[in-house]
């Protein structure tokens, strides 16, 4: 290995990381460096969060034509309604 870091963690999260271990049959840090890796190849670091759903926008259809002018309407009408 060319880099080491120490980690305090949380006793509960030390727990469950030794449980995970003991249940995979590897080392608590060959655990982390998984959990390491999953999480910084899936995690988007950076942009804004509205750019990071960009490619969501208007991939919905609502059926009401009208929603973008008149949403504050509809919202109020759903929740005098119970909906």
């Amino acid at each position: 290995m060319e880099d080491q870091i120490t980690v305090r963690l949380p006793a509960p999260l030390g727990r469950t990381l030794r449980r995970m271990s003991r249940r995979l049959g590897r080392r608590p840090s060959a655990v982390v460096r998984m959990a390491l890796e999953a999480f910084l190849q899936g995690a988007p670091t950076t942009g804004k969060p509205a750019e990071r759903v960009e490619h969501l926008i208007g991939s919905l259809a609502s059926g009401v034509p009208d929603l973008a002018e008149r949403h504050r309407e509809y919202v109020l009408a759903r929740l005098k309604h119970g909906r």
